[in-house]
């Protein structure tokens, strides 16, 4: 550098600070020794804050403005009082801009599962994740606490520590909230709040500020959930009865998929089986074929021998479209017998309502009174 380009250095210097980029938080405004003149101008633009530091002691800490440095204001030596010594100047000043806007979108997440003790379903593993955001609100305890000597201090270089935070939280908040894991989804904005604000004293004390936590989604592990499925769709179904024939028609469907694999025997079975439900299902209300015939008692050996009781009538119940029996009248009760239950047996032309057959009135109960 030729005498003249070093001595127009001396009567321009201009401190600011244009980030390019979306994550860096620190940045130390590079001077040739650490050296800057009297009369320096320095720019803090909206959303920056600048921090100078002078002789390993924080000098001050200015607002976005424009500012010009003299000894005035700010214990800075120019570098023309380094002339006698050869333009080296023993007295640094260091300059570090801050960025004040938020860092948003950061990622969090369990990286093990957390185990918690649910009331319905009993111990189980939860994974979570989510974002946050932060913001630098006071600059010099940052300086002190994580930047130090730093030139470029990044978010990821506190983003990590901050993650460890939030698990923790997040683990303490759901172990003492008690929430049961259907509840869950529910509380999602209550259990966030209830983080961030617990985790704010720990984080000020890097001078920074946690604005936002969110909770994105609180899983199960694979296995627990396929049984919720399970469990579900039976709910759905209604009865463990309507679940098999469920199968039954999910087995049907596969083999036809995989007809190779299929077993012959095995198919027909199903075929004959799901031919027959839906046939009930078409007419609910069409006679059911006829009970095979009690088989005729063999004659007495000894004449003195009282002849067999007459076979008592085999009664059938309709209900949902499925015929259920045969049963003796005496079974009727049992399996849910009322006044409106369609009934059915030999003799009769068509089925009929329990209540208008002479043989079960008297096994109904009796109608209330009228008012």
């Amino acid at each position: 550098m030729s005498l003249f380009e070093k001595m127009r250095g001396e009567f321009v210097d201009i401190i600011e600070w244009l980030d390019s980029t979306n994550d860096t938080m620190v940045y130390r405004f590079q001077r040739p020794n650490n050296e800057i003149k009297m009369g320096a101008k320095l720019t803090v633009r909206p959303g920056q804050k600048a921090v100078f530091v002078n002789e390993g002691h924080t000098a001050d800490c200015f607002e976005p403005g424009m500012y010009t440095l003299s000894t005035q204001n700010l214990p800075v030596l120019s570098r023309l009082k380094g002339w006698p010594y050869g333009f080296n100047s023993p007295f640094k000043a260091e300059v570090y801009f801050f960025s004040t806007r938020v860092f948003t979108n950061l990622k969090w997440g369990t990286s093990n599962p957390v185990l918690i003790r649910d009331a319905d379903l009993g111990p189980v593993r939860l994974r979570a994740y989510g974002t946050y955001n932060i913001r630098i609100v006071k600059p010099e305890v940052l300086l002190e606490e994580l930047v130090s000597t730093d030139g470029l201090f990044q978010v990821d270089e506190v983003s990590d520590h901050i993650r460890n935070m939030i698990i923790t939280a997040f683990t303490s908040a759901i172990g003492a909230a008690q929430v049961p894991l259907f509840d869950l989804a529910s509380r999602y904005r209550e259990i966030s709040d209830t983080i961030r604000l617990s985790m704010q004293p720990e984080v000020q004390q890097f001078g920074l500020d946690l604005t936002q936590l969110l909770i994105e989604n609180i899983s199960l592990p694979p296995e627990v959930e396929t049984a919720l499925d399970r469990r579900a769709s039976i709910g759905v179904l209604g009865n463990m009865q309507q679940y098999a024939q469920y199968q039954v028609a999910n087995s049907i469907e596969q083999l036809a998929q995989n007809p190779s694999r299929g077993n012959s025997f095995l198919e027909l079975g199903s075929g004959l089986a799901m031919a027959q439900q839906v046939a009930n299902a078409l007419h609910p209300n069409a006679a059911s074929p006829q009970p095979t015939a009690a088989p005729q008692p063999t004659a007495a050996p000894q004449p003195a021998a009282p002849p067999p009781p007459p076979p008592q009538p085999q009664w059938y119940l309709s209900r949902e479209g499925q015929t259920f029996g045969p049963f003796s009248v005496n079974q009727l009760l049992q399996q849910g017998l009322t006044a409106q239950t369609y009934v059915w047996r030999a003799g009769m032309s068509n089925w009929q309502f329990a209540n208008v057959v002479p043989e079960l009135v008297a096994l109904l109960p009796p109608s209330p009174p009228s008012k």
